[in-house]
């Protein structure tokens, strides 16, 4: 059943950005959900998808920025071990920028604005792991900062969760974020062959 969104509602926007126009955000690309404790469903594809648009990004001059969590010594986000670490596939190269954060809306308390606002594009594209926690929240960021977010949903993915109702698969909490992104946030589209 088709229904009618917040961002309708308030006559945003629906067209999803275009890459050359736009600042593409890679959020958490990092060992930590490869493997171990916190290995998301879906990782390699979401990955696969992901080092696909970078690419594209790159040929096409784009502005590219990498966020990485760091949760400290000893965690599986711990940026100075292995775990941590940007995936080899997605890796910064000269000229990059990497912003470190700390929580899961990339904007508070970084300097990822900045960055932004320095490559001068209004749309961001934001990729990354998981769809619900740090993807979702830096798109809400970027909204409401007055940023336009595309999210790609083939770039991006998460893992089950438990309610206080029901037992969610990755794949319910996955859809579910990107129906709340947008809904209200930002545009959402399929995959990276979505983006022109």
């Amino acid at each position: 059943m088709a229904t009618t969104t917040l961002r309708e509602l308030n006559g945003f926007d629906q067209t999803p950005a275009t890459l050359a126009d736009s600042t593409l955000i890679l959020v958490d690309f990092q060992n930590t959900y490869v493997e171990g404790v916190m290995e998301l469903e879906g990782w390699q594809a979401a990955l696969d998808s992901a080092a696909t648009l970078l690419t594209r990004a790159r040929e096409l001059g784009s502005s590219v920025i990498h966020v990485i969590n760091d949760g400290g010594e000893g965690t599986p986000y711990d940026i100075r071990a292995e775990i941590g670490q940007i995936h080899p596939s997605v890796a910064p190269v000269q000229g990059e920028h990497v912003v470190v954060k700390k929580t899961p809306n990339a904007f508070f308390g970084t300097d990822l604005g900045e960055h932004v606002d320095a490559a001068g594009n209004t749309d961001v594209v934001v990729i990354g792991f998981m769809t619900h926690m740090c993807v979702s929240f830096t798109a809400h960021g970027a909204f409401l900062r007055g940023n336009r977010p595309t999210v790609v949903a083939s770039a991006c993915a998460t893992r089950a969760l438990d309610s206080v109702t029901a037992e969610l698969t990755a794949e319910q909490v996955h859809d579910s974020a990107l129906a709340t992104i947008a809904d209200l946030y930002g545009v959402v589209v399929e995959s990276e062959k979505s983006l022109v």
